[in-house]
Formats: structure tokens, C-alpha cells, sequence
């Protein structure tokens, strides 16, 4: 990307900016761990995950609209792939997550969530027949040799006698759908439409699929927002982890490109185990130090781009 193609602004003033706004782009995606882990003990998962994403497809209805004819296109031309996207990022993703955070800790569940560019390149091998080199493969292993320390909590017991945490388990299947997700997400027909109208469309194919159990979850009596934690909770969720993680992490590709943005983002799994230190009182252990390690190490050595193809 040529300078005359990057947003207003000298370079030397923009570089610095791009670079303070990937420094805590991360940390806002981190925060969706720990808010919501405090918040799902007060609001009922699917209820959680409704208003997050209706209230960003309502937020960002304004880019939907201005992309009237290219959003309506695609909603008659592609319906199932924007459901898909809907069912993978805000329901399995989205839901499934608060559910898992139920059960396991946040940090727990941000450590396994790095995993994610580890199952894209697993899924584009699968669908597409895509290549995997030898670096891919060692840094899978070693990260998921990482997952597997912090699911059987470093005790060979817990995998013999089948003892998983359930919440651990879910984040996986959550990690594995956000890597379908965005798959899909950056297919050619949806890279014609600008970035933020096409996240409002999915915001709301997710929205959608998610009020039939959100309306079950009010009507049978499930845990509603009631206090000003919980409705704090859902805004920090809805402009924290959401809107501005999502608009940084796009500032970032624009301004950086997807390589050097990518790496900025491994530094998720250390803002998540600190924030759930501070925030939530949990504390490392030795299964969490040699999980974190292996998974950012495999992760790192499976996705930074080699010297040769920079």
C-alpha cells in the first residue's frame, strides 16, 4: 500500500498512531474474556450474545445503509453464506463462548482462543487443499501440545479418567468456528462490499439466529440483565470487545498489512492471563505457564512469515 492510499496524515504521524492502536487492539479483544466472564454469571449466555451483536448491527446500520444496493445484493445472492457466517462467529462463537465461560476460567479460555490461525490454516488444508509447510506443521503440534497441558490441567489422570473440562472443550469448538468464520469471511464475492457493511450484515444474520434461544432463555426463566453491573457489563462488551477491537484490528491491516497486524495480536493470550490476574483474581499455575508458552510458541512458528517471503 502506497502512502497516497493510507488515511489523512504524514507518515511519521500515522506510524505511531497505527502502531499505539495495535498495542491495544489486542487488549480490547482480550476483554471480552474477562467482562464476560463476570457478566454471564448475571445475564444467560444466548441472552448476552443477542444483545452484543444486535446492538452492533444496530450501531453499525448507518454503513449498512450506505451500501444499500451492494448489502441487498448480497443478501439475495448469498443468504446461507451470511447465515453461515452468522452461526459461526455470533452463535457458536459468540453464545457458545459465554456458555464455556461457565465452566472454565477466562484464562483458560484465552489462552485456547489463540489457537484460532493454527485451525485456519488446518481448515484451508482440509477445503481447499492447501499446502502446509514443515514450520506449520511443528507449530501446530507444539501449540496444541500447549491446548492439551491446560485441558488435562498437567495430570495424565484427568485425560484417562475422561475429566475435561467441559468449558475447555467448548472454547476449542469456539476457536475452531472463529477460524471458519474468517475463512469465509475474506471470500472474494464478500470482499466487494466494504468491510464495516458487510460486518453489520453478519452482525445481524447472527442476531437473528440467536433470538429464538435468547427469547426461550427470557421466557423459561433465565438469569435477565437487572443490574447496572450487568448492563455495564453488555456496554463493555458491545464497545470494547466489539466495535473497537473490530475498527483497531481493520486500522491495523490498512495501515500495517495483515503480517506485521498479526503479530501484534499475539500478544492477546498475555493481556487476557493478566487482566483475569488483576480483574478476576485467578492465578497461573504451573500447567497455565507451560500451556502459554507452548501455544504462543507454536503459534508464532507457525504463522510469523519466514524472511524468504517477506
Amino acid at each position: 500500500m502506497t502512502s497516497s492510499e493510507q488515511p489523512g496524515g504524514p507518515p511519521s504521524v500515522r506510524m505511531p498512531i497505527a502502531y499505539a492502536v495495535m498495542l491495544v487492539t489486542p487488549l480490547l479483544f482480550a476483554s471480552n474474556g474477562v467482562i464476560g466472564r463476570v457478566t454471564v454469571a448475571e445475564v444467560s449466555p444466548f441472552t448476552l450474545a443477542f444483545l452484543r451483536w444486535g446492538a452492533c448491527a444496530l450501531i453499525l446500520l448507518p454503513f449498512v445503509l450506505r451500501s444499500g444496493r451492494e448489502c441487498l445484493d448480497l443478501v439475495r445472492e448469498r443468504p446461507g453464506t451470511l447465515l453461515a457466517l452468522g452461526f459461526l462467529g455470533m452463535w457458536l462463537s459468540g453464545a457458545g463462548f459465554y456458555v464455556s465461560l461457565q465452566f472454565t476460567t477466562a484464562t483458560n479460555a484465552t489462552m485456547i482462543y489463540t489457537t484460532s490461525p493454527l485451525f485456519i490454516i488446518l481448515l484451508e488444508r482440509i477445503l481447499f487443499a492447501r499446502a502446509i509447510r514443515s514450520r506449520e506443521v511443528a507449530g501446530i503440534i507444539v501449540s496444541f501440545a500447549g491446548v492439551a497441558a491446560i485441558l488435562i490441567q498437567g495430570s495424565l489422570l484427568t485425560f484417562v479418567t475422561g475429566a475435561l473440562n467441559p468449558g475447555d472443550i467448548g472454547v476449542v469448538i469456539a476457536a475452531a468456528s472463529w477460524a471458519a468464520y474468517s475463512i469465509i469471511f475474506r471470500g472474494p464475492r464478500l470482499s466487494r462490499l466494504p468491510i464495516m457493511a458487510l460486518f453489520g450484515l453478519v452482525c445481524a444474520a447472527g442476531a437473528v439466529l440467536l433470538f429464538p434461544f435468547a427469547a426461550y432463555e427470557y421466557y423459561s426463566g433465565a438469569r435477565m440483565p437487572s443490574s447496572a453491573a450487568a448492563w455495564q457489563g453488555i456496554a463493555g462488551i458491545i464497545i470494547f470487545s466489539s466495535l473497537f477491537a473490530f475498527s483497531g484490528f481493520q486500522f491495523g491491516l490498512r495501515m500495517m498489512g495483515a503480517s506485521i497486524t498479526g503479530i501484534f495480536m499475539y500478544l492477546m493470550p498475555v493481556y487476557g492471563v493478566v487482566l483475569a490476574y488483576v480483574f478476576l483474581g485467578e492465578r497461573m499455575q504451573l500447567h497455565h505457564v507451560v500451556g502459554i508458552v507452548l501455544v504462543l510458541g507454536g503459534v508464532l512458528l507457525a504463522t510469523i512469515p519466514s524472511r524468504k517471503s517477506g
